[in-house]
């Protein structure tokens, strides 16, 4: 099986390989004629456009399968494939952070690096190739704006008696990841230069203000709850509070980046090591880390790992960037390590009963 290499002549002038100068490459993967995606919904940050654009691109079908997989169900997929490759066999996986390093390590995904590699962030990337950040989210405020009249804009003025029975989270942050990750995001907020443990309990610290102050609503905020009123604001992912201000005529729904504890989570790609397609593989990666590929994903409401590079050289159309936050609301954002939201979570976990005392249902 033929796998073709990245060469410094392809990736002159900083140049996609998935462009002109990739001729190989790509003559390589048609070659293959086929990649294999697994837990890809069309709905999902724009998936269904991209799909549609690769396959028109390079004219390589898009064999798609279990659109609904779950991080773990995708790495299974890998492990069965390992001695007998079928026609479901995965390509390519796109998993939660915190599986790929285990991933790596057991030996089921391959190395590649893009040719826009340096524009991805040191800290989240597999340094020798075998994982790369692909997408993320930051925690936001989710507003619905025909009753709340005074936006917030930051996590202190959700105190404010002005929001008294206003604020939820997406969940019980002792069983909700995106729960979780807004209690991070709040001790963050609080302490930015405090270690996993610390932030978690500032984190949990602030919520048993919010709860004491009578603003926390002890309910799981969602879209319907919002619209109405019983949780007029709810802290959540910005791509969910988008896609609901996008598709609800009414109430006005506003999203709101705070000004600090800017927490992302991003999702990672990786080519299986077990690939059928391994040529269309890297050529599905090298177009996801184009320009266009990270387009594809802003369109989806999510932001692109290359966001910053975007913005910098200025590859946003107007168009797009005005249906998005200002692009320096995510100036500041950060990507918790798996150990420090690990011990965020433990630590909340163990806390939160004794200090917020309100679960949430």
């Amino acid at each position: 099986m033929r796998v073709v290499s990245v060469s410094a002549a392809a990736l002159a002038g900083g140049a996609s390989i998935a462009e002109a100068q990739s001729y190989d490459l790509i003559q390589a993967a048609r070659d293959e004629g086929t990649l294999t995606t697994i837990a890809l919904p069309h709905d999902w940050c724009g998936y269904g456009g991209i799909i549609e654009a690769f396959t028109d691109k390079y004219g390589i079908e898009v064999h798609e399968t279990q659109p609904e997989a779950s991080s773990a169900e995708q790495l299974e997929a890998i492990r069965a494939s390992a001695g007998d490759a079928g026609a479901d066999t995965p390509d390519v996986v796109d998993i939660g952070l915190s599986f790929a390093g285990p991933a790596r390590d057991e030996g089921l995904l391959a190395p590649f690096k893009v040719g826009s590699w340096d524009t991805i962030p040191e800290e989240v990337k597999d340094v020798e190739g075998y994982w790369y950040g692909d997408y993320y989210g930051v925690i936001a405020f989710e507003v619905n704006a025909d009753i709340v009249k005074e936006i917030p804009e930051d996590w202190p003025d959700l105190l404010d008696a002005a929001y008294k029975g206003a604020v939820a989270l997406s969940g019980d942050p002792r069983s909700s990841a995106q729960a979780a990750q807004s209690v991070y995001a709040a001790g963050l907020a609080a302490d930015a230069d405090a270690d996993g443990a610390a932030i978690g309990k500032a984190g949990v610290q602030f919520f048993a203000d919010l709860n004491a102050a009578g603003n926390f609503v002890p309910e799981a905020g969602t879209a319907a709850s919002l619209i109405a009123g019983k949780t007029p604001i709810v802290i959540r992912w910005d791509y969910v509070g988008l896609a609901d201000r996008d598709s609800v005529e009414e109430p006005r729904i506003e999203v709101v980046v705070p000004k600090s504890g800017v927490v992302a989570r991003p999702y990672v790609q990786a080519i299986s090591a077990h690939a059928p397609h391994p040529n269309a593989a890297r050529l599905w990666m090298e177009y996801l880390y184009s320009d266009d590929g990270q387009l594809g994903w802003l369109k989806g409401g999510c932001h692109p790992i290359r966001f910053d590079d975007l913005v910098k050289y200025k590859k946003i159309p107007e168009a797009l960037a005005a249906t998005m936050p200002p692009a320096d609301a995510y100036a500041d954002v950060v990507f918790p390590s798996i150990e420090d939201q690990g011990a965020a979570n433990q630590t909340t976990a163990e806390e939160w009963e004794t200090m917020v005392g309100a679960g949430v249902n």
